[in-house]
């Protein structure tokens, strides 16, 4: 039987997934390469051997989407599988033309194609968009759990901008295992709130490897999404995090609007900095597309991790340092030091953008309409090194730190700094802690 030639592409995480679960070991189709976009450093480089199975000694390699067609045409590819997430309907259907345009199939996987069963009860975390608070969410989730007395162990969607073949199977319980595993900024950011509370959380390329091993040690896995990606998992509850700040978005970003038909339960975050107007569209579009889902209200209240450190921003000309992948594929105009800047009477938020050094340039070249904030990007050394450069650059009085780790913990800034928190926080009925007693007594 001829194999059926596929390209998978991807942004290093779905792409990789999808692979290993639909046609790793699947002799009717003959993997000829991915295409990399949205992160750094992916492109040009292999998804190992030791990791594609024994139909693919060779590895498959990596390349820029731009080569998108040339790839289709120069390998006979029959179909492109899309994989990756929190893109406009538009963007996806763009990319379906041109892949259509050069003869191929264009086809984006289901839920039940890709979703691992476990042997243990699955809440998933996931959201409509970057940014919208699923890390605090699931925070929240695993704190109500454990004062039930459960074991959680958490598993974050891939972020494996290293050595995949070291990053098969990657497990976090202390500071010290992200020196271990090379973490980057983003990798930190959603691992590192975890271990200080004390939690375990999984990560890596080989999700259902992974699984196994999260099993041995937990009552209930959860899943913590990234981007607005659907679970690798299959859930027994899943919650969806919707933005008011970005009312509509659930209508038409994908795989976002996936994630609402599959919600149990949606959390509609920041109303406490959203307007009623906005509250209201989202309510309305989360109850057209999945009227059986249950509603929860939160806010996302701000404070400084130093109170004392107001002295630093009232009156002051500051700098915002935001979540890198918030402000550039989440398309988010401000974040929690936005807030806390308005918050703490901050005399003017200073423009990065002149001083910007080399691969943050690029990053605002790339994302126009990031304007007057400095996204936190550190897909590895050298951006961490360009965006301590470009902080060091800025003439300001104090720098405010909007992102979930302390940057000061992984880079030097040299001016004053306040850190910026800020966690879930549900008003009225119904609320995470009634909606997990009862999955807890059901499961």
């Amino acid at each position: 039987m001829t194999k059926i030639n596929v390209l998978i592409m991807g942004a290093a995480g779905r792409d990789f997934h999808n692979f290993n679960v639909v046609y790793r070991n699947n002799p009717l189709y003959n993997v000829v390469a991915f295409t990399a976009t949205q992160i750094p450093n992916i492109d040009g480089r292999k998804y190992p051997a030791s990791l594609a199975g024994k139909l693919y000694p060779k590895g498959i390699p990596i390349f820029p989407e731009s080569e998108l067609v040339s790839l289709i045409k120069k390998h006979n590819v029959q179909q492109v599988i899309f994989s990756y997430s929190d893109v406009p309907f538009n963007y996806v259907m763009a990319k379906g033309a041109m892949v259509n345009a050069a003869g191929a199939d264009f086809i984006t996987l289901g839920a039940a194609d890709t979703m691992i069963k476990s042997t243990k009860p699955v809440i998933a975390v996931v959201a409509s968009r970057t940014g919208a608070g699923k890390s605090q969410t699931s925070r929240k989730v695993v704190e109500v759990l454990q004062l039930m007395g459960k074991k959680t162990v958490s598993v974050r969607h891939p972020m494996p901008y290293g050595d995949l073949a070291k990053q098969k199977v990657q497990r976090f319980a202390a500071i010290s295992d992200l020196k271990k595993h090379d973490c980057t900024i983003e990798e930190m950011e959603e691992y590192e709130p975890h271990i200080a509370r004390g939690n375990v959380i999984y990560a890596g390329v080989d999700y259902e490897a992974i699984l196994r091993e999260a099993e041995k040690e937990a009552d209930i896995i959860i899943w913590d999404g990234g981007n607005n990606d659907m679970s690798f998992y299959k859930a027994d509850l899943t919650i969806t995090v919707v933005d008011p700040h970005r009312a509509g978005h659930e209508m038409n970003y994908y795989p976002g609007r996936t994630n609402i038909h599959l919600s149990d339960v949606v959390v509609i975050n920041k109303v406490d900095s959203a307007n009623l107007e906005q509250i209201n569209i989202v309510r309305n579009n989360v109850s057209m597309l999945n009227p059986a889902a249950k509603i929860i209200e939160a806010a996302s209240p701000i404070s400084l991790d130093n109170e004392k450190d107001a002295a630093l921003i009232r009156g002051k000309r500051v700098l915002v340092i935001e979540d890198g992948p918030t402000l550039t594929h989440g398309e988010m105009k401000y974040g929690a030091g936005t807030i806390a800047a308005q918050k703490y009477e901050a005399a003017e938020i200073v423009d990065p953008r002149p001083y910007a050094v080399k691969s943050i340039s690029d990053t605002y070249k790339k994302y126009p309409n990031i304007g007057i904030l400095l996204p936190a990007m550190g897909y590895g050394d050298k951006q961490m090194r360009d965006l301590e450069a470009t902080i060091a650059k800025v003439p300001c009085d104090a720098v405010i730190i909007g992102t979930p780790i302390d940057l000061r913990r992984v880079i030097k800034i040299n001016k004053p700094a306040a850190r910026v928190s800020y966690n879930l926080q549900e008003i009225g009925h119904p609320d995470l802690k009634s909606i997990l007693a009862d999955f807890v007594k059901k499961h």
